[in-house]
């Protein structure tokens, strides 16, 4: 399955708020459409919206059709500016962008063909390294899944969420590919139910065995000896550990901590953000009430109650076993062994 595709001149997302009930998609030719696509969460999770983020540059270059390279520059920075104000809490999103940015940068005063035909050629990279990452991830994070595992998962970060495989459900996916995997719980994740509603789609495209859970049966499972451990994603980790994920994610940390039960997490090195010291710096996107007071269109709420809505939460590291990258298991002390882990590729790259 793809969250997303590039046909060369049209960025085609599969329409993530529809599932699983349609399975529709939308045709993005200009970087308005992916900006608001990632603003309306028809395209989300963070590696994903990255991705998308790559390609509406791409967009806003193409749509460009004059010879001066200074105007399609302008342009495209204004494309940027509007699409690092989409979503706040994922770093994926200005990561992408910067890496676009910084490629123009290099090339901007090459023919306005070449400069459009470079960042194209970026935002292939991004996508198609960012599948690879999750290869990785998967290959890794399947070493520390014990046989016959129940496990537990929360919100999607599966290949709806990013450019396919998936970080969290890339570990399960290359876990039950060596038959590992008893079984799966997947917590609905209020207030859009992406556990609900993609997760367990996914998993069932791929025949791996879930269950689906409400959000408050999560510590009554564990208390029944039912999970063996429990894994997620992340939207932004501090250079401390910390990691910022799907609301929820916290509670499910603290669950596990007093159950003696593993918590990781995977994600791919795009995620690190090692300029912040702590998760207490990351911000927090605030969601409209009316998506606490409504499922699929349906009002299930007095409609002026007041409404409190954060979209993620910071899980403090020391409730985090290990994090799982594409370059490897970070465990604690984190601020040495993330920034171990990024002094290697550094050397690497320099080598």
């Amino acid at each position: 399955m793809k969250a997303l595709e590039w046909t060369g001149d049209c960025l085609k997302l599969l329409d993530q708020t529809k599932l699983p009930l349609k399975t529709e998609f939308v045709s993005c030719q200009d970087y308005i459409t992916v900006a608001e696509a990632i603003r309306t969460m028809q395209v989300r999770g963070a590696p994903a919206i990255g991705v998308a983020a790559a390609f509406g540059l791409v967009l806003a270059a193409k749509q460009y059709t004059g010879q001066n390279q200074s105007e399609l520059v302008a342009l495209v920075e204004q494309a940027a500016d509007t699409l690092r104000r989409t979503r706040p809490t994922a770093v994926n999103l200005f990561w992408a962008i910067e890496r676009m940015l910084a490629r123009l940068e290099t090339e901007k005063q090459a023919p306005v063909d070449e400069i459009k035909a470079g960042l194209e050629a970026e935002a292939k990279a991004i996508l198609a390294e960012d599948i690879a990452m999750n290869r990785r991830i998967g290959e890794l994070g399947s070493q520390l899944v014990p046989v016959q595992a129940r496990i537990l998962t929360h919100c999607n970060a599966g290949a709806l969420a990013t450019g396919g495989y998936g970080t969290a459900l890339g570990v399960i996916r290359s876990a039950h590919q060596v038959g590992k995997v008893a079984e799966v719980y997947a917590d609905e994740t209020r207030p859009l139910l992406q556990g609900a509603r993609l997760t367990v789609w996914e998993l069932l495209q791929d025949q791996i065995p879930v269950t689906l859970i409400a959000d408050n049966m999560a510590g009554y499972l564990m208390q029944q000896g039912k999970v063996d451990l429990v894994i997620v994603g992340a939207d932004r980790i501090a250079a401390n550990g910390d990691v910022a994920n799907k609301i929820g994610t916290y509670s499910l940390a603290v669950l596990a901590h007093a159950h003696g039960i593993p918590f990781y997490v995977a994600a791919p090195a795009s995620t690190l953000d090692l300029s912040l010291s702590t998760g207490a710096n990351i911000p927090i996107e605030e969601r409209h009430p009316e998506e606490v007071r409504h499922v699929f269109g349906q009002r299930i709420a007095p409609v002026d109650v007041k409404v409190y809505n954060p979209a993620f939460d910071v899980t403090p590291n020391r409730l985090i076993t290990a994090i799982i990258t594409d370059r490897g298991i970070a465990r604690p002390p984190y601020e040495q062994s993330l920034a171990e882990l990024v002094a290697v590729e550094r050397g690497g790259q320099s080598g």
